[in-house]
């Protein structure tokens, strides 16, 4: 998975870096198929202060892109909440799949068992 990075307004230090790199090793452990991700974060000291921190993350992966974006006061805790919002899409995203061929498994089970096979 490729990482891209970007600020607004933000130094990026270490440990804000390692803080991303954590919660994206989550989330690539979810999914492996995942191409990219982007993270931008950015902070706006012109909004209030409980809106003041952005981060937002969109993954490339086959089929339609996941985004989630997120405003906090903090900004480790915007981070935490848009991975959250990420691995809530990519666990719908992996039942929706699967119930589709469970379906679909069921269907074919029962034509067989009308043919009397």
């Amino acid at each position: 998975m490729k990482l891209i990075l970007h600020t607004h307004n933000v130094t990026l230090t270490k440990a804000i870096e390692d803080h991303v790199m954590a919660k994206l090793e989550r989330v690539e452990h979810l999914d492996q198929r995942i191409i990219d991700a982007r993270v931008t974060l950015e902070h706006d000291h012109k909004r209030l202060p409980k809106n003041q921190f952005s981060c937002s993350l969109r993954l490339s992966v086959r089929g339609p892109d996941l985004f989630a974006e997120d405003r906090e006061e903090d900004l480790y805790a915007a981070i935490d909440i848009v991975s959250k919002k990420i691995e809530q899409q990519i666990r719908k995203r992996h039942n929706k799949s699967k119930s589709r061929h469970h379906t679909e498994a069921a269907k074919n089970k029962e034509k067989l068992k009308d043919r009397g096979v």
